[in-house]
């Protein structure tokens, strides 16, 4: 018993990095991103800018790719016991999630690297439907009505993850920009693409951000939970 309640407990801390983690590691991804289009700076302070905007991203990346495993995990020591397949599905996913997401980041412009881009992005609009699906199925079926907060934290999740999508979808004005940068140096063209592309990306961000403390509130106070748990 002592063990299961150490486990648990290391679990749900595990849980609070990653959300610490993910909104920290974001705050200072979008901080940085503001050294990297401003055009008082010079042009090796912009680069140095964007190397930690590149690789401080990597951390909320990582905490996105483990959150489900870590929350699936968390869900069984409350006693919202999943199919032997599916508890199976949730560990592996973490683990494999982040070496995707890592090998993308280091093999970027590669071959390999592309193919395997393009198939973390149909992955992660396959995981918005699916969670939604399954949030629904089994709210319909029973097992998660006990746990309306932990539905409300899928739902969250799902769209948490579009945010991220979204924002893959604004951000090649900003690339653009920055790779004028890189080659040649700045020109008002591409110093207003970065500014552009960053923009575009600045709501997504934000909503990703509420949904993440929203998110860590729902888990602290558990609304509508029933006696079971």
């Amino acid at each position: 018993m002592e063990e299961i309640s150490l486990a648990h407990g290391l679990v749900k801390y595990l849980h609070v990095l990653l959300f610490v983690y993910w909104l920290g590691g974001d705050a200072g991804v979008f901080y940085s991103s503001t050294f990297v289009t401003n055009t008082r700076l010079s042009r090796d302070a912009r680069l140095t800018a964007f190397k930690i905007f590149m690789n401080l991203d990597m951390l909320p990346r990582y905490c996105l790719a483990l959150m489900l495993t870590v929350g699936g995990v968390l869900a069984e020591f409350i006693g919202y016991d999943h199919p032997a397949w599916q508890t199976a599905a949730i560990i592996l996913l973490g683990p494999i999630w982040v070496w995707v997401v890592h090998t993308v980041h280091v093999k970027e412009g590669t071959d390999f690297g592309k193919k395997l881009a393009a198939l973390d992005r149909q992955f992660r609009v396959f995981m918005i439907i699916a969670i939604v699906a399954s949030v629904a199925y089994h709210w319909a079926t029973g097992p998660l009505r006990p746990y309306p907060w932990l539905a409300a934290k899928l739902l969250i999740f799902a769209f948490l993850i579009f945010c991220g999508f979204m924002i893959r979808l604004k951000i090649p004005p900003f690339i653009e920009g920055f790779r004028t940068l890189a080659a040649s140096g700045a020109t008002p063209e591409s110093d207003q693409k970065m500014i552009d592309g960053m923009g575009a990306c600045r709501p997504y961000v934000l909503v990703i951000w509420a949904g993440v403390a929203i998110s860590a509130l729902i888990g602290i106070l558990k609304p509508g939970q029933g006696p079971i748990g």
